[in-house]
């Protein structure tokens, strides 16, 4: 692949410019249409199918680099004339009905109605260069094929918006379309917001980059298909500004390093995480400097590319620097990760909109240390200027309900994530944890905890949760994995508050125990690769509390997505953890953050006594025990 120059004047942070962008857009594509069958309806990617099967898979690499093809071909329609070429042979093969090798329906197929969206979103959008230019037969093929979503059942998550735009651009070419639909599933889209900008994805307390990449950009791009229509002209301002304010947080969540917050299902769509900035910038509905989100997203761009991401046959694999099947899940083929074209939206703007012609400006993380509190997920953000760490401190959030006893699942249920470590996959984990230890080694779990809520004060950010540790003996026909913990039979265990009180790189981690202890406690910090720079550290708080008197470091030996060794510090007890409290320090910092060492100090006194980080900064013990209600 031939890059132009890097151009460190217009994009002082990575040097990347349209130029690039076009350049990985066209190599992506170019590299999969390789695998095209003759006729271009099906790309056959190699590599691991889906549950669907492989007609399932081979569908979802068109579609997907479909919807890369799009953008490209809507910012630059005067020298993409091959793409649209290439892709408009395959929209005729694959809803050709006489076509032994035909897609799929929606109406046959669950996978093809997520789809079918990216191909109504494509052609809405170069709908003037492909889809006027089609031959009216094909035209018919495709609206025939569209309209088996009408009526159809969407789990009532993220996937309404599959029938939303379908319909949407369905109506706009004069096919059939449902308003019942439409208006079901923006009902259930409104059901699902959680305040500041962010949505769960269901009803379960599922926070992850589905608020950004879907929940966010689907609402501008279905704007954007249909202007005219009522329920839009509505919506505009309360769906704008629902993005101005999750775009207000997104920032926060990107380290310096260009890696979004590695936290959530799905992470195989890799750069996908731009898209949010992107469709700011689009729709107008945006507080951002537009070089700051061009920052964000070829940050992005840039970290996947430096890390392996594009195989060396410039495919997109299963993982998050390189290949890692550990990371593929049940709905997982190998066309699955061009979700990521999602990233590269921005590609629909001209060389001329204000995102590709203003100096990029550097993230939060990168002007000043940054703290930031996240109400809908529970999530204190700590952001570093001298390692460019972003942290989150979770107590919120578990892909699940309060009450739920299930295994802790590992992309969602820690205390912890950050843009420079990978999470332990193993559900039963040290990793960011609280946990208790069963005679034959297995580890509680944490999931249906309380969210107790949090605050900041003084430069501290606080936040807490309480739960049964619980033991589970996992269902061996649990169903397939969507993200969610593991269900099973469950042995309850104590009854465990904790609560983090954070500054910058330190975390100071109080966890009161009570009922019926029954087994060492293990408080298990941050996971880093054993050849890594990373710094993680835990160790007792002097002074306070109860004795953590034994201390480790697990391996897990293997490789894992981000290196061949995951290496997570713990302390503990030695022998049963009793009822009360018990402090640890907790630390994640990067190359010149802060060192391994980096204590809390708790000074005793007549109100209680207060803990005082490394510089300075203190918090009450009585401020702290206000969860203890």
């Amino acid at each position: 692949m031939l890059l132009p120059p890097l151009d460190y004047q217009l994009s002082p942070c990575t040097g990347l410019t349209r130029g690039h962008w076009c350049a990985y857009a066209d190599h992506l594509l170019r590299s999969a249409h390789h695998f095209g069958t003759p006729d271009h309806a099906n790309i056959h990617l190699p590599g691991a199918n889906s549950r669907y099967g492989p007609r399932s898979d081979s569908l979802e690499a068109f579609a997907r680099t479909f919807l890369l093809a799009s953008f490209r071909i809507a910012g630059d329609p005067a020298t993409t004339g091959w793409i649209a070429d290439w892709y408009a042979a395959g929209l005729d093969a694959g809803t050709n009905p006489a076509n032994p090798d035909r897609w799929p329906t929606p109406g046959e197929l669950g996978q093809a109605k997520v789809e079918a969206a990216s191909l109504a979103v494509g052609l809405a959008l170069t709908r003037d260069v492909l889809w006027d230019k089609l031959p009216q037969r094909v035209q018919e093929q495709l609206i025939a094929w569209f309209e088996t979503v009408i009526g159809e059942e969407y789990p009532p998550i993220n996937w309404v918006w599959f029938q939303i735009v379908v319909e949407t651009f369905l109506a706009s070419v004069g096919g059939r379309s449902s308003d019942e639909d439409i208006d079901a599933g923006l009902a259930i889209h409104d059901s699902l917001y959680r305040g500041g900008g962010w949505f769960a994805d269901g009803p379960e307390r599922a926070y992850d980059h589905y608020v950004g990449w879907a929940f966010q950009v689907y609402p501008q791009l279905w704007a954007l298909m249909a202007p005219n229509d009522p329920r839009v002209i509505a919506r505009k301002a309360l769906d704008g500004d629902r993005l101005a304010d999750y775009l207000d947080d997104a920032a926060y969540l990107v380290g310096a390093n260009g890696a979004p917050l590695i936290q959530g299902r799905s992470l195989i769509y890799r750069f996908a995480a731009a898209a949010p900035f992107w469709v700011g910038e689009l729709s107008g509905h945006t507080r951002l400097a537009p070089g700051m989100a061009r920052r964000a997203a070829s940050g992005m761009l840039d970290y996947f590319a430096r890390h392996g991401s594009i195989t060396e046959d410039g495919l997109l694999s299963i993982g998050w620097h390189r290949e890692f099947p550990g990371m593929k899940q049940a709905y997982s083929g190998a066309g699955s990760p061009y979700w990521a074209a999602k990233g590269m939206l921005g590609l629909a703007l001209p060389a001329d909109h204000r995102v590709w012609t203003a100096v990029e400006a550097p993230l939060p993380v990168e002007v000043a240390d940054t703290q930031r509190l996240i109400t809908a997920p529970g999530w204190q953000v700590d952001g570093t200027a001298a390692d460019g760490v972003v942290r989150i401190r979770n107590h919120a959030t578990d892909h699940a309900v309060p009450g739920a006893l299930v295994s802790d699942s590992p992309l969602y249920a820690r205390f912890g994530y950050s843009t420079h470590t990978f999470p332990d996959l193993n559900p039963e984990s040290r990793d960011n944890a609280v946990v208790f230890v069963s005679p034959d080694g297995a580890l509680t779990h944490r999931t249906g905890f309380e969210y107790l809520g949090s605050f900041a004060e003084g430069g501290v950010q606080v936040g807490a949760s309480r739960f049964t540790a619980h033991w589970i003996e996992p269902d061996p026909d649990a169903g397939p994995d969507h993200g969610s913990g593991v269900t099973g039979t469950a042995t309850p265990g104590p009854s465990v508050t904790v609560v983090s009180a954070t500054r910058g790189a330190v975390e100071l981690r109080l966890v009161r125990v009570a009922g019926s202890s029954v087994a060492p406690l293990r408080i298990g910090g941050w996971p880093v690769d054993s050849a890594s720079s990373v710094v993680s550290s835990v160790l007792p708080v002097p002074g306070f509390g109860l004795s953590l008197d034994t201390s480790g470091t697990f391996v897990r030996s293997g490789a894992h997505p981000m290196g061949s060794e995951l290496a997570i510090p713990w302390v503990g007890t030695s022998g049963t953890a009793h009822d009360g409290d018990y402090a640890a320090v907790v630390v994640l910092a990067g190359d010149g953050g802060a060192s391994a060492d980096t204590g809390v100090t708790f000074v005793a006194g007549e109100d209680g006594g207060r803990f005082v980080f490394p510089d300075g900064a203190s918090v009450a013990l009585a401020r702290l025990a206000r969860f203890d209600a």
